[in-house]
């Protein structure tokens, strides 16, 4: 039986029309002869989507008695009967009530599916069981209820859904998603823009992905081996050499003249995993790579043309950026075309671009064979073993001598040459073999016993004998060299992993660095010491009296101890080593951790400075809303004191005793206010300080609201309370918090309609908590909400009391000098709702503490 099609409706939240869409596709597909029926369908009391879901056949569902609660699910076998050519089922990722067939609604359909019958479904994207962690961290809020990626990768057809999150919010605050009593909660928590936009972008990338995935199977189910050029991607090839900046540059810039353009820097390493270019330069042009917002990868290969190629063809890449050969013209035309010409020639519809560079050209070189393959022992028992080998082998062949045994005797010293070439290397068998050879002309050729040819022939075959031989001990070196090379290559990538993993791991990074540093080399002890000769790191035995102090930075030193600069500027520092010499090899890997340390030393010092600037602004926030509220607030009480004081003096007793009485109200009322100002002047002064009091803790939200509700006197009529009783403390000034709910609660309730009550709501959103202050007054347009935190910007601002609150701006500076914020929102059916928003004392009180006790 020929299996149905499946296809999904993603959507980014709840309430895009997803269902909607779905019920109208199914009407849409009736009228056009096609046999539809409505598996499942969820309303969710929506009228609009009831309205679709009117005409079409529907199933009725099958009802379950779960321990005395009713409940109704999809008739699987109802529908089966049934066999629609079409059947909508809503809600992929819907968990069955148990005692059904399948726990899952996503297993139903795939029961449809096999049976031959088409399905429609919806599913959200943060019940993808990939994507459910993601989700959690953007919302806060744990999906129980996922569906593998498998399921909906599988479908036919995949469909976004999409709503602009601004046009969700207005959809929920009218009513269209969520019935009114469910509106407030969801708009504050879920619904939040910023969790629309970024459930929105996750929906949108999802889809991408499994496009550009639908675009891959597509040209490898067809054989399509030609790039299409659905979005541009540069692959730059990177060989560790000092050209890799340049090339990584234009590649970037190639990227960029074109919306989504992608970087990818490719490295073809062989595979013995040798490399001749310093990895200190490749650490460097990845980190390069990442700053320029492109990936770098690593393949292994001996053909590095055709790597190159395939791997530009395997991520669908429509140009490739390659260096000019360094090799000379001779060289080029002694050893034939490069990889450059060979990328040209196999890159098909791939465009190549062949940068210059300062390095192009290079003169030729031969290979250098300083430095020994093997230990100076085997040397020196493969001279020993030519030394005594070549005469015995001679005595053996002089024994059984012939006319006729040249031949076998030319391949016995041959014979002793490769194994002089294994056991000692290349300069013992080069040894042997010209012994050998002058052996061979003074006792088997004739004139025999004499260090002379007379026939041509003879005197060609030695001189090719010899070439042989020492093209054999040549060969074999090498091998040995490239094995130990690969040995050494082994171990320098274990000592970055490990020193890579000591940082994820979470160890601190610059002790972890030179801890590894010097288990890696063997070294006595390590330090590094900062410019000014502090000692941010030590491992190992401490340097002495005589070698502890900073020397100009050098390579080395009289003293025994290697100094490397590390970083530059700021942030420069010196890497000291001691205990024993390190070698070539060695100083090269030395050079990718002294890159390490350069970054993480860069990275600590913009943190702190990041730090640093973090509490010069929020001290700067707190001075300036408290010295906008003094220069306001200072003048008014002052002048009605000035003005009540002085009728009492100028009256002269001739005042009745109801007017003297107002006076000196008014006189005591400015007076107050003036003590008031003066406690935020103090507080002026102390922000001029540096010392501004603000007490980061743990606070109970709870505590905080109430002792407010006391503050303003008022009772049940005039605030509905509701708190979240799990809500864990706040990290907070307590006093600093008090003050800001006072005012914004204040201000609520000024302009609450007579006879409403403002709500008060408190709420956790991850590492988050709220406290929405919500009123049904007049409310202030979306275009002036910004107006209202300039200093005083108050309606009706006439009468002496209304200059007693701190103001908006005040309000708004000691949240955010709190580590917090103050945003106003809209409330569903007119009003205004202030959010103040503070992080968990759980997760973010210690980085707090640490900050407010920088300021004291």
């Amino acid at each position: 039986m020929k299996r149905g099609k499946l296809r999904v409706l993603l959507g980014a939240a709840p309430g895009v029309g997803k269902t909607y869409e779905m019920l109208e596709e199914g009407r849409r597909l009736r009228d056009e002869g096609r046999d539809v029926v409505i598996a499942i369908v969820e309303t969710h009391g929506r009228v609009a989507t009831a309205a679709q879901a009117e005409g079409l056949e529907v199933v009725p569902r099958r009802v379950i008695d779960h321990r005395g609660v009713v409940l109704d699910e999809m008739d699987l076998d109802a529908v089966l009967a049934r066999r629609p050519k079409l059947a909508l089922v809503d809600e992929l990722a819907h968990t069955n009530a148990p005692g059904s067939r399948h726990p899952k609604r996503w297993q139903d359909v795939e029961e449809l599916l096999d049976a031959g019958i088409d399905v429609i479904t919806t599913v959200n994207v943060q019940h993808i069981e990939s994507l459910n962690d993601v989700v959690e961290k953007i919302t806060g809020i744990v999906q129980r209820e996922t569906v593998p990626d498998a399921v909906v990768r599988g479908a036919d057809q995949i469909e976004v859904v999409d709503l602009a999150p601004q046009s969700l919010r207005d959809r929920l605050a009218a009513g269209s998603v969520y019935p009114a009593e469910r509106i407030d909660a969801a708009l504050s928590n879920y619904f939040r823009l910023g969790n629309l936009t970024a459930l929105r972008e996750l929906a949108l990338l999802w889809l991408a992905d499994e496009v550009d995935s639908a675009l891959k199977s597509y040209r490898t189910e067809h054989g399509i081996e030609g790039a299409w050029q659905a979005r541009e991607r540069v692959v730059v090839a990177l060989t560790g050499g000092s050209e890799g900046e340049t090339l990584l540059r234009r590649g970037a810039r190639i990227a960029a003249r074109s919306a989504g353009g992608e970087l990818l820097a490719l490295h073809v390493t062989s595979q013995d995993g040798l490399r001749s270019e310093a990895p200190g330069a490749l650490a460097a042009q990845r980190a390069l790579v990442e700053s320029l917002g492109g990936s770098y990868h690593q393949v292994v290969g001996d053909d590095i043309a055709r790597s190159l190629v395939e791997f530009a063809r395997s991520v669908n890449a429509t140009q490739l950026v390659i260096g000019v050969s360094r090799r000379s013209r001779l060289a080029a035309a002694l050893t034939g075309p490069g990889i450059g010409a060979t990328v040209v020639r196999e890159s098909g519809d791939i465009d190549v671009h062949m940068v210059t560079h300062a390095a192009a050209g290079g003169r030729l070189t031969l290979p250098k064979l300083t430095g020994a393959a093997l230990s100076l022992r085997r040397r020196i028992l493969g001279f020993v073993l030519a030394l005594l080998g070549g005469p015995l082998l001679s005595l053996l062949l002089i024994a059984t001598n012939t006319d006729s045994s040249i031949t076998a005797d030319v391949l016995a010293y041959q014979l002793l040459v490769v194994v002089v070439a294994l056991v000692g290397g290349i300069w013992p068998a080069v040894f042997a073999a010209v012994l050998s050879g002058l052996t061979l002309d003074f006792l088997f050729i004739e004139p025999i016993y004499t260090i002379t040819i007379d026939q041509f022939d003879h005197a060609l075959a030695l001189v090719l004998y010899v070439i042989i031989a020492m093209l054999v001990s040549f060969v074999v070196d090498q091998a040995a060299r490239r094995a130990r090379a690969a040995r050494r290559a082994i171990a320098d990538s274990e000592l970055l992993a490990t020193v890579a993993g000591s940082v994820l791991r979470g160890e601190s990074a610059l002790p972890a660095l030179v801890s590894r540093t010097r288990e890696a080399f063997g070294l006595a002890g390590v330090r590094l010491v900062a410019s000014n000769g502090d000692v941010l790191a030590s491992d190992g035995e401490p340097l002495g009296a005589d070698t502890g102090g900073i020397v100009a930075a050098r390579r080395g030193g009289s003293d025994g101890v290697l100094r490397v600069n590390v970083g530059e500027g700021a942030h420069a520092a010196t890497l000291e080593l001691h205990g024993r010499d390190l070698d070539a090899a060695e100083r090269r890997l030395l050079d990718v951790i002294v890159a390490q340390l350069s970054a993480v030393l860069e990275r600590t010092t913009l943190a702190e400075a990041a730090r640093e600037a973090t509490q010069l602004a929020e001290t700067d926030q707190v001075r300036s809303a408290l010295l906008s509220a003094v220069s306001h607030d200072l003048r008014r009480p002052l002048a009605a004191a000035v003005a009540a004081l002085g009728g009492l003096r100028a009256a002269d007793g001739h005042l009745s005793e109801d007017d003297r009485h107002e006076l000196l109200a008014t006189a005591d009322e400015s007076l107050a206010t003036l003590s008031a100002l003066v406690t935020d002047l103090l507080d002026v002064s102390r922000v001029e300080a540096g010392v501004l009091a603000v007490s980061i803790q743990q606070v109970d939200v709870a505590g905080v609201v109430l002792a407010a509700v006391d503050e303003l006197h008022l009772g049940p009529a005039d605030v509905e309370l509701a708190l979240d009783p799990d809500l864990p403390p706040l990290a907070a000034d307590p006093v600093l918090l008090q003050r800001v709910v006072v005012n914004v609660l204040a201000n609520a309730q000024r302009f609450a309609p007579v006879g409403t009550r403002v709500r008060v709501a408190t709420s956790r959103l991850g590492g988050w908590a709220e406290i929405r202050i919500v009123d049904h007054g007049p409310g202030v347009e979306p275009d002036r909400r910004d107006e209202m935190f300039a200093p005083f910007q108050r309606r009706g601002d006439t009468d002496n009391t209304t200059g007693l609150g701190l103001g908006l701006a005040l309000s708004r500076g000691f949240a955010e000098g709190m580590g917090g914020t103050l945003t106003p929102e809209g409330t569903p059916g007119g009003g205004l709702t202030m959010v103040i928003g503070l992080p968990i004392a759980a997760d973010a009180v210690t980085d707090l503490v640490g900050r407010a006790g920088g300021e004291r």
